[in-house]
């Protein structure tokens, strides 16, 4: 299920846990940043961070615009007119960047998603901006994962979804155990995919089958 989404003039998406959270002003956040400018061992007032905590806040809008994005309205428009189609649709190497929840770092990488139609098809550049939704929110990767197969079973009915994200974690090259290249991969199969395991095969192969050289 997706998260509760709202406008980020309005409130961010509500935690479970209080129904009573509000969204801080401009200026808090700005604040905020100050004060963690501090706390890394700097002054806030020099003249190379006096605008720093704008520009902060301005990218935290862009890095995290998919709390204020609907997955429903992303995949609403389906083309029935397609002669009959319904093999598999692949759309493979759909590069995105999200923030570690734990860390608020990031990770990077990229998604291959296929579906086999059932009423339709949506278009191809939807599926990427499907992963954006949910890339542009504080993440975890097997989260992510679960939440575009589950979007897309919910709006477009599929037989089946197959999504396979792979991505680097700066949570584990720049901090921690420090492992730079490391990646990790994270799969989620649905209905023919999940139930037909040469289905998988099959995915697997067309992903990994025309990699770039």
């Amino acid at each position: 299920m997706d998260a509760v989404v709202k406008p980020l003039s309005a409130l961010s998406a509500v935690p479970k846990a209080d129904k009573t959270f509000v969204r801080p002003s401009r200026e808090e956040a700005e604040e905020a940043v100050r004060t963690l400018i501090r706390w890394a061992g700097d002054d806030p007032r020099r003249e190379g961070l006096l605008d720093t905590p704008k520009r902060v806040t301005k990218a935290f809008g862009e890095f995290f615009g998919g709390y204020a994005e609907d997955s429903a309205e992303v995949l609403s428009k389906v083309f029935e007119e397609v002669e009959g189609y319904d093999d598999m649709v692949l759309v493979r190497e759909i590069p995105f960047s999200s923030h570690c929840e734990h860390h608020m770092v990031p990770f990077v990488g990229h998604a291959h998603i296929a579906y086999y139609p059932s009423e339709g098809v949506v278009g191809l550049s939807k599926l990427a901006r499907l992963v954006d939704v949910f890339a542009r929110r504080l993440q975890t990767q097997e989260t992510m994962t679960a939440q575009i197969v589950d979007a897309m079973d919910e709006h477009l009915r599929p037989r089946g979804v197959a999504v396979l994200i792979e991505a680097e974690h700066m949570c584990m090259s720049m901090r921690g155990v420090k492992k730079t290249g490391s990646s990790t991969i994270t799969t989620r199969f649905s209905g023919i995919f999940r139930d037909d395991p040469s289905e998988q095969v099959r995915f697997m192969s067309m992903v990994r089958g025309f990699e770039r050289r």
